[in-house]
């Protein structure tokens, strides 16, 4: 057990699920300031990734690993030297207990210890694929008018190859599928980065939108979608 992530399965697939931001998790010896209805919001956590990574875990029999702690906490998405690590504003919403926080305390109780882990699981691994989940809000507070329509967003750097195979399978499923939306994988992608494409390991990363995800209902609906997906990927590119 870890603070810093809960693994679950561990089944005979070399596929792991990567949930970067599943959790809104702040330990009780570290005060954020804000507050704690914010917990239950898209700055803290990404809404129903831990559910569908689950539920995925365990349709596949696939590994999961999953954050351990809010993403206010620290963000396990972001490079080491990435000035997001230790946010002290959210989405309009100030965090004053990360001003004076202790950076390096809070990378070596976290984000080390989460990202060992994800690489320790990978290899292990004959021929891995990472299927990497995140969750979206349909509307930001600090921009209101920004359009966010889509059903989920297919995210990468350089390596496309699965998002190329993914994007079709998910629009035929029913779904609006934003390519590299609603941001870039060319910007946002620290954990696949460093993990996927440092490695030359296949992967998918998709941004389900939260409130599709946000009940039992839905969070089953897009598990029963993204299994296929990802397994079609996998065989094609593992």
């Amino acid at each position: 057990m870890s603070e810093a992530y809960t693994q679950i399965g561990g089944g005979g697939l070399d596929l792991l699920i990567v949930g970067d931001h599943a959790s809104a998790h702040v330990p009780d010896d570290i005060d954020l300031g804000i507050d704690p209805a914010l917990l239950r919001q898209h700055i803290a956590i990404d809404i129903g990734v831990a559910e569908v990574s689950r539920l995925l875990a365990g349709q596949l029999g696939a590994t999961a690993i999953l954050g351990g702690v809010s993403r206010l906490v620290i963000d396990l998405n972001r490079e080491e030297d990435a000035a997001g690590l230790l946010p002290v504003m959210s989405d309009g919403h100030a965090i004053p207990g990360n001003r004076d926080a202790d950076l390096a305390a809070r990378m070596m109780r976290f984000h080390h210890p989460y990202h060992h882990r994800v690489a320790t699981l990978l290899e292990g691994m004959t021929s891995p694929f990472i299927l990497s989940v995140h969750s979206f809000t349909p509307r930001l507070a600090s921009d209101p008018g920004q359009q966010r329509p889509w059903d989920i967003g297919v995210l990468y750097n350089r390596d496309d190859r699965a998002a190329r195979i993914a994007i079709p399978l998910l629009e035929a499923a029913g779904l609006m599928v934003g390519d590299q939306l609603p941001y870039a994988g060319t910007l946002l992608n620290a954990t696949m980065n460093r993990h996927a494409e440092a490695n030359g390991i296949p992967y998918l990363g998709v941004e389900m939108r939260q409130d599709l995800v946000g009940d039992a209902e839905g969070q089953a609906r897009f598990a029963a979608i993204l299994g296929p997906v990802v397994l079609e990927c996998r065989s094609r590119l593992a």
